[in-house]
């Protein structure tokens, strides 16, 4: 009897697991371990291509090698990516906005790459449908993880500070205290010069040098001492400071706020509120700029470009502009940041890279710079050849204009996206950073009979002040290299030493003491030797809690720091006390 033999279907091959196994493990040890182990100021962003390159792995694996149905090798990374595009339409904006908009697409590698092995692994031996469904569900879960948390920006280093979503923010907090808070009853009177205190942004030279203040560099015996401190709306504004009162900017729900504290209580004696909110995810909320006192006035400009003459002792408006307005320019991304100069009758602001110049008097626009450009730098006062001209930096280099009527006098093509302010070598030479790549770069300027002209001395890629903004003492510069503290000589541009970590800090310089006071981006105040033989740690303190870019503020034996959400006021030892 003849039989029928039936051709059954060879069995399917069982999944090839263990390289994406492998790859992932060795993608969330490269994303998230390296950086935490090794010292390197570049471990970070290593961390983060090994990261990618896991991310890449996976999908090789999953595509050519993991043995999966065609249908699910193709449609699993189809629906990844179409389910990460529609949830950031329901992301939190901070989730949705950070790191220039890819903040979800960068971490969306590494969550869905462990989502989609972990998977692979434990639906192997489901059924078609129940596989496929438990796809599904891994994939929504995935989405899930960045529904329901914020951020509060990034760090130098990318660490991003997260929370769940509905947790409050410091601002939030702040507006939900009592606002019942009594005004400070100062008799001391507000500010008339600013031959003493501290004018606003980096000091009167804008150079953050303290001159004629000697501390005690052994804290171990006389620590900083808390004279107070206080919650303050978040910005990265630093402080003025004459006669007993500081001056700083803030945000406050939807005010943008120009704000007077007593320096020895840090309680508020009055404030300015606008009408403004400026917010972009990587700094968060807030003005961006600092106060300039002079002459018994405060001089202000917030980041949507709202420039206000205020008086020192009221607070009561004198005049108000809009810079943006004013010059036609628009508000960059990361919001306006120049801080006023006021020069003679003249008050000069940069509405993003556009200079403009108003009258002290009445806020009459007197002259408009060279319109174009981006950038996050404030005008710079300079003398060269013995001509007072006002230097900014900008996405096109460095410009400089007549003090008189704005018009250009020179400049210096380097494109870039600038953020600090120019530096001054010892002959008068200028020091200039465009870029988190470009280094920094000495231009010798110098007026001859045909008009000026420009020269490059060197470019040094052994410092980057990009970010943080550099001192100059004894002919060498000491500022950050990413988020390491170097010293360079200002002869070559060679590196001397390259310290501590200390992240997207600020320093300033006291001179007399050949000391470098630092903060830290963690908040942390640290003494430094400012010389060029080694670097030395003398002394650190904590003072603040979170992500500290704001520059700090040396009066007297005075420390004022802060942040987005604190402030505080610490006394140091003085030399002879």
């Amino acid at each position: 009897m003849a039989t029928t033999q039936i051709a059954l279907p060879a069995p399917r091959k069982p999944f090839r697991l263990w390289p994406g196994i492998v790859a992932v493990v060795l993608q969330w040890i490269g994303w998230f371990v390296v950086p935490a182990v090794l010292p390197w100021s570049q471990a970070p962003f290593i961390g983060l291509l090994v990261g990618v390159l896991g991310g890449l792995a996976i999908l090789l694996w999953w595509l050519l090698f993991s043995r999966a149905p065609w249908v699910e090798r193709i449609g699993a990374p189809v629906l990844i990516v179409g389910a990460v595009i529609l949830t950031k339409r329901v992301v939190h904006p901070s989730i949705a906005g950070g790191a220039m908009g890819m903040l979800l697409y960068v971490y969306a590698i590494p969550v869905f790459g462990l989502a989609l092995v972990a998977w692979a692994v434990v639906t192997r031996r489901f059924t078609t449908a129940a596989r496929r469904l438990a796809l599904i569900v891994a994939i929504v879960l995935g989405c899930s993880v960045f529904m329901v948390i914020r951020t509060g920006g990034l760090t130098a280093e990318f660490d991003n500070d997260f929370h769940w979503r509905w947790s409050k923010t410091p601002e939030q907090r702040l507006l939900a205290q009592a606002t019942a808070e009594s005004p400070a009853s100062s008799s001391v009177p507000a500010a008339t010069s600013t031959e003493t205190g501290w004018s606003g942004f980096r000091g009167p030279q804008r150079d953050s040098v303290v001159h004629g203040v000697k501390i005690k560099t052994d804290w171990s015996a006389t620590p900083p001492v808390q004279m107070w401190r206080r919650p303050v709306g978040p910005a990265w504004s630093s402080f003025a400071v004459y006669n007993g009162r500081l001056y700083t900017q803030e945000q406050r729900g939807e005010e943008e706020d120009v704000a007077c504290y007593d320096l020895n209580t840090g309680k508020p004696v009055w404030k300015h509120s606008d009408a403004a909110r400026f917010y972009e995810s990587n700094g968060g909320p807030g003005p961006r700029a600092t106060p300039t006192l002079n002459n018994g006035r405060v001089y202000a400009q917030g980041a949507t470009g709202i420039v206000n003459v205020l008086d020192a002792t009221t607070g009561t408006v004198v005049w108000t502009r809009n810079s943006v307005s004013d010059t036609g320019a628009k508000v960059p991304g990361w919001g306006i940041a120049g801080s006023p100069l006021v020069v003679n009758d003249l008050v000069i602001v940069a509405a993003s890279g556009t200079l403009v110049a108003y009258d002290v008097a009445n806020g009459n626009p007197r002259w408009l710079g060279p319109t174009g450009g981006v950038g996050y730098s404030s005008p710079q006062l300079v003398t060269i050849a013995g001509v007072q001209q006002v230097v900014l930096l900008n996405s096109n280099g460095a410009i400089s204009v007549s003090l008189a009527d704005g018009k250009l006098l020179w400049e210096h093509k380097w494109e870039g996206v600038p953020i600090v302010q120019p530096g001054v070598a010892p002959n008068g030479d200028l020091l200039v950073s465009v870029s988190e790549s470009s280094g920094l770069r000495r231009l010798a300027v110098a007026q001859a009979a045909g008009g000026w002209t420009v020269q490059e001395r060197w470019t040094s890629e052994d410092i980057y002040p990009w970010f943080n903004d550099f001192v100059v003492h004894k002919g060498y510069a000491f500022g950050f290299n990413g988020s390491s503290l170097v010293c360079v000589n200002l002869e070559d541009g060679k590196l001397k030493w390259k310290g501590k970590r200390y992240g997207y800090g600020q320093l300033i310089l006291l001179p007399d003491d050949d000391v470098l006071l630092i903060v830290s981006e963690q908040g942390e105040i640290a003494l430094a030797k400012a010389a060029p033989d080694q670097f030395t740690e003398l002394a650190h303190f904590p003072a603040l809690e979170g992500k500290t870019w704001n520059h700090p503020v040396l009066v007297d034996n005075v420390l004022l720091v802060r942040n987005d959400h604190e402030m505080a006021a610490f006394r140091l030892s003085s030399e002879g006390s």
